[in-house]
């Protein structure tokens, strides 16, 4: 299923990029569309949100595999362990991933791609003070710079939800524009400031400090949807953006 939902394109390198996490039937083409484009190295550390509260405001697993359909995926150890060094608001636990979906689905798309040499590193964020925002961001920029500038950053996130394709939209326009501004602060405002229901704005907010940090100079839409393409309901739909950062 995943090979039809990639395409023959140019590969680059990326910092870091914007993919949603829906069912691969509403979103999968929209990753897909990013995941084409980005050379994959052989580290990422993968950022979504907290759907179900379960779980400590900021979890990362420091230790052990996650299995996909494809096999298994190792935990980059090391890396987690710098991070929690980094932000002491990182705590290792597995509750918070125990039953959330916003970053398993993009763990087939790296194994299709890289195999299972990949090492990545799991981080829920259930928090939406900008402080830890910031904090996190930093210590995700700093660690990476430290251990391995290669390494990806994935902000996994869908756009707004549940209103009309036409609102949604809109709403999603001007969330977008910040993040291919590369502002971290101003998506932040305006997701809060709009009422957008993006899921995964900490993630995202996060991935861009980040990013800036490590030196990105451009921020390109890939590609954009709502789930109306698919299940024909204008009335009730949900955006999904994909994003790459260099």
């Amino acid at each position: 299923m995943l090979a039809g939902l990639l395409e023959e394109s140019a590969r680059r390198p990326a910092f870091g990029i914007v993919v949603p996490h829906a069912g691969y039937i509403y979103s999968g083409k929209v990753a897909g569309s990013v995941y084409s484009r980005i050379d994959l190295p052989s580290r990422a550390i993968v950022l979504c949100p907290n759907h179900t509260g379960l779980g400590a405001p900021l979890s990362i697993m420091s230790s052990g595999a996650w299995q996909t359909p494809l096999g298994r995926l190792q935990i980059d150890s090391e890396m987690c362990e710098a991070l929690m060094s980094a932000d002491p608001m990182l705590e290792n636990d597995y509750l918070a991933h125990q039953m959330e979906h916003g970053l398993e689905v993009q763990l087939p798309f790296l194994q299709h791609i890289v195999g299972t040499n990949l090492r990545f590193v799991p981080i829920t964020v259930g928090t939406s003070g900008w402080n830890d925002l910031e904090q996190l961001g930093q210590a995700v920029g700093q660690t990476i710079q430290q251990i391995d500038p290669s390494t990806l950053i994935i902000a996994s996130s869908d756009m707004n939800h549940y209103e009309s394709d036409a609102v949604t939209r809109v709403k999603d326009a001007k969330a977008i524009d910040r993040v291919l501004n590369r502002d971290a602060r101003g998506l932040y405002d305006t997701v809060r400031r709009e009422r957008i229901s993006m899921c995964g704005y900490g993630p995202t907010t996060v991935m861009l400090i980040a990013t800036n940090l490590l030196g990105a100079t451009r921020a390109e839409l890939v590609r954009y949807a709502t789930s109306a393409g698919v299940s024909g309901d204008f009335d009730r739909v949900v955006g999904y953006a994909g994003i790459i950062v260099t």
